[in-house]
């Protein structure tokens, strides 16, 4: 069968002055978003999934011989239609198609959950396996897509090479001990004979790709990681996608440099390729959510020390500003506080440089007041924390000392030691949670929203 996808009817009439060909025959298939009827003519709202608007499909009694059997049909069915895309100008709608033949591709029954109406997104998140034929998630998915192409077409035109990093690891890059272990489904006593060793599902590619860093000078990575937390917020997924680059001969200003960089051409493309989608979120989910992107693509990012950063704070709490949790030098950021300097201070994206050693990871380069290390977090209005990255610790004897503060098994970082040992240079890199970006680009403020399937503590359905 040769089809027309919707997508190409709206795109060839937004194109020309003179619209569709209506002389020509063509046929689409999809499903139905509503069916109503009387005894001479009906309606179809017809949707492929490859354009967020509905085609309108208009059948008579007098043409399709099946007319009473096409207008019993309930909400959901899917059908195979051959006709005429017909412009009407003076109408609601600016095309529709004049049906000339309808199929029956798969029935619906009565039962079917998506009724034409609102739907709550924790009812949706019940039925999961349906959720993406709804208005919601038919555009929160299509701007995934596009911004996971996006990503590609950015590192792929700066020369970076992708790396596919392991999945199953057994070093824990963060330091947290929140891992996924991995074992084998059987009563064996010794579990950690397969691997020879304690095997965990990985909470991130970079130690592995920063290998490839060293002979490729720059690449990214950008995959599956877990994290075992038992956090129940709407921030937290226990499976979720990460975009970590990594760049020699690179320190943190170059490092800042390309995540904003990054950040401006993923939502430039997203603004670019998902028109429909953005307007429906504005009006229906967000309505700060255009001219917040629009921003975004047009600001200068504003750069300050976390020592500034709580200086702010500080203030603002003095001038009557309420926070949930106290301020004080040597804190973790809270999320309260990264939305109040990216939303109330700088309206605007900022990051925060220069953290203090002893609340981030033993792979950040320690800088030379001896308390902070070489860290930058980006912080985004409606967000908070999007992007953490740093300069790595290139320096051998300073990495050791890091290992052993950490009490972790300097044996275990052998071959991550050997890097620096044999031809090292500065390097530097970011991750970003890729389902945040998608909160940010769309405006919904649950991160279930936003997975397929979400994998969250106390649920692992689908």
């Amino acid at each position: 069968m040769i089809r027309t996808q919707i997508k190409e009817i709206y795109r060839s009439i937004q194109s020309t002055d003179t619209g569709f060909d209506s002389n020509n025959i063509i046929t689409v298939a999809g499903w139905a978003r509503s069916i109503r009827s009387s005894s001479a003519v009906g309606f179809i709202e017809l949707n492929d999934g490859s354009f967020f608007k509905n085609l309108q499909i208009v059948f008579e009694n007098e043409k399709i011989e099946n007319y009473n059997i096409i207008a019993s049909q309930n909400v959901g069915t899917s059908f195979v239609i051959t006709g005429k895309i017909i412009i009407t100008p003076n109408s609601k709608q600016p095309f529709e198609m004049n049906a000339e033949k309808i199929e029956i591709e798969g029935t619906s029954t009565p039962d079917y959950l998506l009724q034409k109406k609102r739907h709550s997104p924790e009812f949706l998140r019940e039925i999961a396996h349906l959720r993406p034929r709804t208005n919601l998630y038919s555009a929160v998915f299509k701007i995934r897509s596009v911004a996971a192409y996006a990503i590609h077409k950015f590192f792929n035109e700066r020369n970076f090479v992708y790396i596919h990093t392991p999945i199953i690891t057994t070093s824990d890059c963060e330091g947290a001990g929140d891992m996924f272990r991995v074992i084998t489904d059987s009563n064996n006593k010794n579990q950690e004979e397969f691997f020879g060793r304690k095997a965990y599902l990985t909470v991130s590619g970079q130690l592995n790709v920063e290998c490839f860093a060293m002979a490729f000078s720059n690449v990214y990575t950008f995959g599956p990681t877990f994290r075992a937390e038992k956090s129940n917020t709407p921030r937290h997924a226990a499976e979720f996608w990460m975009i970590e680059p990594e760049i020699a001969f690179a320190d943190l200003t170059d490092d800042m440099d390309l995540a904003q960089d990054c950040i401006v051409f993923i939502t430039n493309h997203v603004l670019q390729n998902c028109e429909e989608e953005i307007d429906f979120l504005n009006q229906f989910v967000d309505s700060g959510l255009l001219s917040r992107l629009e921003k975004i693509v047009n600001s200068e990012f504003a750069r300050i020390t976390y020592t500034e950063a709580i200086e702010i704070l500080e203030n603002a709490k003095k001038s009557g500003q309420n926070f949930e949790y106290p301020i004080k030098w040597g804190m973790d950021i809270q999320t309260e506080h990264e939305r109040y300097l990216a939303e109330q201070k700088f309206n605007g994206p900022v990051f925060v440089i220069n953290y203090p050693a002893e609340i981030k990871s033993f792979y950040m380069r320690r800088n030379d007041d001896g308390k902070t290390v070489a860290a930058m977090d980006l912080l985004i209005p409606g967000i908070g924390e999007l992007i953490g990255g740093s300069q790595r610790e290139e320096r051998y004897d300073k990495l050791i000392e890091a290992i052993q503060k950490n009490n972790l098994k300097e044996e275990d970082y052998n071959w991550y030691l050997d890097l620096r040992k044999f031809g090292g240079t500065k390097h530097a890199g970011f991750g970003i949670g890729f389902e945040r970006l998608i909160m940010y680009l769309t405006g919904v403020s649950n991160i279930r929203d936003v997975c397929a399937f979400p994998r969250t503590t106390g649920n692992a359905e689908f």
